[in-house]
């Protein structure tokens, strides 16, 4: 465990487990709460603040893909759910390029072994991270190492802690409906219920989807703690998944580049993956502010 310090706030990171984040405190206050979740094995049941979620964000619909007139399988990845998710580098351990009092930055390679089910593409990544006494600053590159072009989409998927009161606002075009299994479905513009320009209760009701058409700028007020988390990403981001219900002590805000199953939707415009050639590489940041209410 790594774990850094500035002014008031203090980060623990796990590089042994995909690389995520395990604590982030400030003034003794939870800004990233720890979660676990048995359902993915590999996290080996440590419970994390956030982690990253490369090289694609959320489900592929039973694990299969075809690209480039090639079809691929993945293995299942959380417990006995139909579609793979998160891409696999919160599964391998990360290694420690640089550590400092209040930075560290990590990187993954990943070599695709024969009928490797995880992901059939080499890639490089790296994760930064870099705590000021009040906003934690977070940035990812992926890099193509492979021999062909790859699909490649990324985010973060931070637990903002929210016991008690939480109010949710930020911008975006439209929402992505879901079936029972969370695979996209139908896509409404962001009016009525589903319009987050102006703040709304953030545990009113059960929501696990992804808004696309994100502004790049969202809020999460605590009243009770008399603070509030701002995020702020790269344009790079244009997707924001949001996982909430009213009875968790938490709201996940997951920036992300691509739509959940993109790489199925490859006729939808703004589907969100990137394809990469050899040795290219895409990358963003998104920073997590700490104020007062």
């Amino acid at each position: 465990m790594i774990e850094l310090s500035r002014g008031k706030s203090r980060l623990t990171i796990l590089p042994e487990t995909g690389g995520a984040v395990g604590v982030w405190q400030r003034d003794g206050k939870d800004i990233f709460l720890p979660v676990r979740n048995e359902a993915l094995a590999a996290q080996k049941g440590e419970a994390v603040g956030a982690y990253p979620l490369i090289p694609y964000s959320n489900r592929i619909a039973n694990g299969r893909f075809a690209f480039n007139g090639q079809d691929y399988d993945l293995a299942p990845n959380m417990g006995d759910h139909p579609h793979t998710i998160h891409g696999n580098a919160w599964e391998q351990e990360w290694t420690v390029a640089h550590q400092g009092a209040s930075h560290a930055v990590l990187t993954l390679d990943h070599v695709p072994q024969d009928n490797d089910r995880q992901w059939p593409f080499a890639y490089r990544a790296v994760l930064s991270y870099l705590l000021t006494d009040d906003t934690l600053d977070v940035q990812m590159v992926v890099e193509n190492r492979d021999t062909v072009e790859q699909p490649v989409g990324f985010g973060f998927h931070p637990f903002l802690a929210a016991k008690g009161p939480a109010t949710l606002s930020f911008d975006a075009d439209k929402v992505w409906l879901t079936s029972p299994d969370g695979l996209p479905i139908q896509d409404v513009p962001c009016e009525g219920e589903w319009s987050f320009h102006t703040s709304k209760d953030a545990h009113a009701r059960f929501i696990d989807n992804c808004f696309a058409g994100f502004g790049g700028n969202a809020v999460l007020g605590r009243p009770d703690a008399g603070l509030q988390v701002t995020v702020d990403v790269d344009p790079v981001f244009t997707h924001l998944v949001v996982f909430t219900s009213p009875n968790d002590p938490f709201v996940a805000i997951e920036p992300v580049t691509n739509m959940t199953d993109a790489i199925n939707r490859s006729d939808l415009p703004d589907h969100g993956m990137h394809i990469l050639k050899p040795n290219a590489r895409i990358g963003g940041r998104m920073r997590f502010h700490v104020g007062t209410v």
